[in-house]
C-alpha cells in the first residue's frame, strides 16, 4: 500500500502541456490537496514531451494528455 499523499507539484512551463488545467480541476475538486506550482521542477527531458506532476520529492507522474494526467493522480489519491 502506497503512503499518503503529500504535496503535488506542477511546472509552470509544463503548464503549455495542458497540466494547468489538471492544476485547477484538482484544486477544485480536492480543495484540501496540497498543490504547489513551481516555475521548473528540474525534470525538463519528460516536461517538454508530456503533461507531468511530482508527488513528493521524487515520484514522478507522467501522461500523453492532460485527461490521462488526472486520471492517475486521481488514482493516486484514493
Amino acid at each position: 500500500m502506497r503512503a499518503p499523499m503529500k504535496k503535488i507539484k506542477f511546472c509552470c512551463r509544463n503548464f503549455k502541456h495542458g497540466s494547468k488545467s489538471v492544476y485547477k480541476t484538482l484544486k477544485a475538486e480536492y480543495p484540501d490537496l496540497k498543490r504547489k506550482k513551481k516555475d521548473c521542477l528540474g525534470v525538463c527531458k519528460l516536461c517538454t514531451k508530456q503533461c507531468m506532476a511530482l508527488i513528493g520529492k521524487t515520484e514522478v507522474v507522467v501522461a500523453p494528455s492532460p485527461e490521462a494526467l488526472y486520471e492517475k493522480l486521481k488514482q493516486r489519491i484514493g
